[in-house]
This record gives C-alpha cells, sequence and structure tokens, in this order.
C-alpha cells in the first residue's frame, strides 16, 4: 500500500518543518538573524489512466484520468530577510543598518563574510573587528588616543582627539547588496558567504540609493515573531500526528487483509 510511503515522506517533511521553527525559536534573540520557512514539493506521481488520452476509437479524451502521489519533498529552506527592530544599546561600535546591505568581513582565510550583525568591538591594535577578532572592511584602525567614534549615517567613521577640536575621518564602512539575498550561505556566527545563488557582492556607501543607513548605538534584532512560530509549531505538530496516523491506519488495514480466511 502507498499510504505507508506516503505518509513516511509526510512525516519526515513535518519533522524537517519543526527542525526550522525550532531553529528559528532559538535564535529569536540573535543580532541580525532572519528567519527561515520549509518549503515543501508534492513528488511524482503514478499515473494509471493518463489525463488527455483517448478513452475510444471514436477519438473521445479522458478529462481527468487517475493519477496517484507519491508524497512530498523538501524543496528549500527560504531566509526571509525582512528587516529586524532596532534595540538601542548606547554603545559607540553597535552599528545597526536600517535597509539594505550587509557588513563585509574579512575572513581568517581571506575571503569576504557579510553579516548583520553590528556589535563590533576595537582589538589590541585599534582596528575594529567582530566579537571573533575578524576584521570590518576596510580595516579601520581607531587611534590609541581617542575619545570619541562617531559613525554618520553614511558609513563615515570620525574619531575626536584628546586636546583637538575638529574630529578626523579615519575610515568609512561600505555595504554590500545582492541580487538574491536568500542564496546566501550561513556558515554560523552570524556569518554568510556569497555563492552563485546570490550574485556577486555590490559594495556601496550606506545611504546610497539601494542601500540602507548606518544606526550607531543601535543593533538589529531577529526578525522572528515568537506569536507566528509557536502557531507554526502547532500546525507542524498536528500535521506530523495525522500523517503517523496515516500509517497507523493502513498497518491496521493490512493486518485485516492479512487475516482473511
Amino acid at each position: 500500500m502507498r499510504s505507508l510511503s506516503i505518509g513516511t515522506t509526510g512525516m519526515l517533511a513535518q519533522q524537517l518543518n519543526v527542525e526550522t521553527i525550532s531553529n528559528n525559536i532559538a535564535n529569536m534573540t540573535t543580532t541580525g538573524y532572519k528567519r527561515q520557512r520549509a518549503e515543501f514539493q508534492d513528488l511524482l506521481y503514478q499515473n494509471q489512466r493518463r489525463v488527455g488520452s483517448t478513452s475510444s476509437d471514436a477519438g473521445t479524451i479522458v478529462p481527468s484520468g487517475i493519477q496517484i502521489g507519491a508524497g512530498v519533498k523538501a524543496a528549500a529552506v527560504y531566509r526571509i530577510n525582512e528587516q529586524g527592530n532596532l534595540s538601542v544599546t548606547d554603545n559607540a561600535l553597535d552599528l545597526a543598518v536600517n535597509g539594505q546591505g550587509y557588513f563585509q568581513i574579512t575572513m581568517p582565510d581571506g575571503g569576504t563574510g557579510y553579516t548583520r550583525a553590528g556589535s563590533f568591538q576595537i582589538n589590541a591594535e585599534g582596528t575594529v573587528v567582530t566579537s571573533d577578532g575578524y576584521t570590518v572592511q576596510p580595516g579601520i584602525v581607531v587611534p590609541a588616543d581617542a575619545v570619541d567614534i562617531t559613525v554618520n549615517a553614511s558609513g563615515e567613521v570620525q574619531v575626536k582627539l584628546d586636546g583637538q577640536i575638529q574630529p578626523q575621518t579615519v575610515g568609512q564602512i561600505q555595504l554590500a547588496v545582492f541580487p538574491n539575498d536568500a542564496g546566501l550561505e550561513a556558515i554560523g556566527s552570524n556569518l554568510l558567504l556569497a555563492t552563485p545563488a546570490s550574485g556577486d557582492a555590490v559594495p556601496g556607501n550606506p545611504a546610497a540609493p539601494g542601500y540602507g543607513r548606518l544606526v550607531q548605538g543601535a543593533l538589529e534584532t531577529s526578525n522572528v515573531n515568537i506569536v507566528a512560530e509557536i502557531t507554526n509549531l502547532i500546525t507542524a505538530q498536528r500535521a506530523y500526528e495525522m500523517n503517523s496516523k496515516v500509517i497507523s491506519t493502513t498497518d491496521q488495514m493490512m493486518t485485516t487483509t492479512s487475516q482473511l480466511r
């Protein structure tokens, strides 16, 4: 009976759905996290009577036919890149992107990673880095005698030096945008990598057309809606139970058949 394997594919699909939802809930307080959604497709169909075939030598056409589905499969886990809320921290090196764009990070292998998490710090050399010590491009160095740091909406980093009145510009932060944000590959630690699906990064200054503005002293929170996730979790649980019921019902039917005399 096909319903055994069909019910199995349904349970596996809902297991992936629950895992995706649980990851969203686990990251509801992760800075810059974008929630994910599992998407599914129906499997191939078995044609017992093909739709559109002729049913007689007079040329009459079968209007609907008989197609039996084989279940469901996972198609994608899609990242939803809508804007998260901004949480004010009043930390000079906390930066939030209000709009499109990603901070560019120099990875240990020399490649470039991308992130929406702007919780930056300064290392022993005065370079602006992530919490893992990765350099924020283009490698901005804050002088040791700086008494104040200002990052404006267009990404200019200015410092006020001890004994000076006029601020000094020490660097320009740029953002990167992609043709397809959902095609970025997540590697953990709030970092993403470009892929052929995402397209090449297009760098530009914040506040330029097509790029978001930087907000100093704030962080972008996760865009997870906990009420929606709990509702989706309940729905996935019920769907899992229904598919398990299909398997148990099929087993009972097969038991009845095997006991026929």
